[in-house]
């Protein structure tokens, strides 16, 4: 069964640049998108999740709130929050909910390191 992998990100680009880098290196991969956190939810309520890549950032529900209501939903989907947001607040929070930061740009390393961090 492929790994699911759910982008979620404002920025058009962003969720693109991500999609071409799975499409090249996991090409198994089912991925899904979202540009909101609020959409990331409805995505998440109807469809099981292995990966999600989260931007802190966004209209609506910031991404954090928006991952760690996620993980109440999914709790076995390994969730990554992917952002510019480089403030130590925000990878505080994070930290303390479990869940990783890796800082932009987005890079094929940054996809090697979302999939390590779930065991794929």
């Amino acid at each position: 069964m492929p790994i699911q992998l759910l982008i979620v990100d404002d920025s058009r680009m962003s969720r693109m640049l991500l999609k071409g880098l799975v499409d090249q290196h996991h090409p198994d991969w089912n991925v899904l998108q979202a540009a909101s956190g609020d959409e990331a939810l409805l995505i998440a309520r109807e469809t099981p999740l292995d990966l999600v890549s989260m931007d802190y950032n966004m209209q609506g529900i910031n991404g954090l709130d928006a991952a760690i209501a996620l993980r109440a939903l999914q709790p076995k989907a390994h969730i990554v929050l992917l952002s510019a947001n480089v403030q130590a607040a925000v990878q505080e929070r994070a930290r303390a909910a479990g869940i990783p930061f890796l800082p932009k740009p987005i890079t094929a390393e940054t996809l090697k390191a979302i999939a390590e961090g779930a065991g794929v």
